[in-house]
């Protein structure tokens, strides 16, 4: 009897519990109501293009008849994958993507934190502004465009290069659309011209973030402008660095499309070393119309960057745990 009426005690304590917690719990999602009102939109935009898009993974595995419909389809299994991994150019598309897209991550790693710390160096407000709009202007510029200007500067009737500066150095024009062993050193340096800018920004703001007394202390100690860049602003922006690097790796299967299909041209005097996953999965799709392959090219990309992203961020906390991403 006693017993019962200890347990009978217990639950009625803690309904009196549940009902002083209550509103103040309430009261606490309310006084930052105003920042998940703020959060909506985007959180609704993250699921719509992100996530619901997730469910058409299953066409991948999928025989598509459109006659039947997609779930109605008859199960291909991994045949679809088959495409990718059995023909001739698979070794060409994954080592072109691969190592591009690694050496993208380098060059404008390095290029866009050199710029970053040169621009934090500019006292003048004025010429600080207009120097960030200027690094910050290509990446604006639509990849058609700039498919244009490079084409300006390459053409072998009316470019830049083969009538103005060549002739100057006495160089006979070059055929740039037809001579492949150019282009591993032109779309780098379009892509830097392109994309550094962005990076540039966002090593720029962890720079301004890092308080000055850091360099003020380090100027008494006598350490020189080199020594407070490797002593002081590396180490402190290099969590920045890390995440930005680790987003990079995890679409290292991914390519800019636009940079490999719009800049050459679609020439296919360059296609050894301009093809890459995204470009050739295109050409498949336009000659051959098959949907289901596409797909799966995006899936195996999909797959590969989430795995690159947890082995990177795998050994990052290894080597320090607070530069991790997760």
């Amino acid at each position: 009897m006693k017993q019962a009426e200890a347990v009978k005690r217990q639950s009625v304590a803690g309904k009196e519990r549940y009902r002083v917690t209550l509103p103040v719990r309430w009261k606490e999602y309310r006084k930052y109501s105003v920042l998940f009102l703020m959060m909506a939109p985007g959180l609704l935009y993250f699921i719509i293009n992100n996530y619901l898009p997730m469910f058409g993974m299953v066409i991948a595995f999928k025989d598509i008849n459109f006659a039947k419909g997609i779930l109605a389809s008859d199960w291909a299994g991994f045949k679809n994958f088959e495409y990718l991994f059995k023909t001739r150019d698979a070794w060409i598309i994954t080592r072109n993507t691969i190592l591009y897209n690694g050496s993208f991550i380098i060059i404008n790693l390095i290029a866009a934190l050199a710029v970053a710390i040169i621009l934090n160096e500019v006292r003048s407000k004025l010429l600080k502004k207009f120097y960030q709009s200027f690094i910050l202007l290509p990446y604006l510029i639509s990849m058609v465009i700039v498919g244009y200007l490079v084409y300006a500067m390459l053409s072998m009737e009316t470019g830049f290069l083969n009538k103005s500066l060549l002739p100057m150095l006495g160089i006979e024009p070059i055929a740039w659309y037809s001579e492949s062993k150019y282009w591993p050193f032109i779309l780098p340096l379009v892509n830097i011209w392109k994309t550094a800018g962005y990076l540039c920004i966002v090593y720029l703001a962890s720079i301004v973030g890092i308080d000055k007394e850091y360099y003020e202390a380090a100027t008494i100690d006598g350490a020189n402008k080199w020594q407070q860049i490797r002593s002081i602003t590396i180490p402190l922006i290099t969590p920045v660095i890390m995440i930005m690097t680790l987003l990079q790796i995890g679409r290292i299967f991914y390519s800019d499309f636009g940079l490999f299909y719009q800049v050459p041209l679609n020439s296919g005097a360059l296609l050894d070393t301009t093809n890459v996953i995204d470009t050739y999965v295109f050409r498949a799709l336009i000659n051959l119309g098959d949907i289901a392959m596409s797909s799966a090219a995006g899936v195996y990309q999909s797959i590969v960057g989430f795995a690159l992203v947890v082995v990177a961020n795998f050994i990052t906390r290894k080597i320090n745990k607070d530069n991790a991403l997760f």
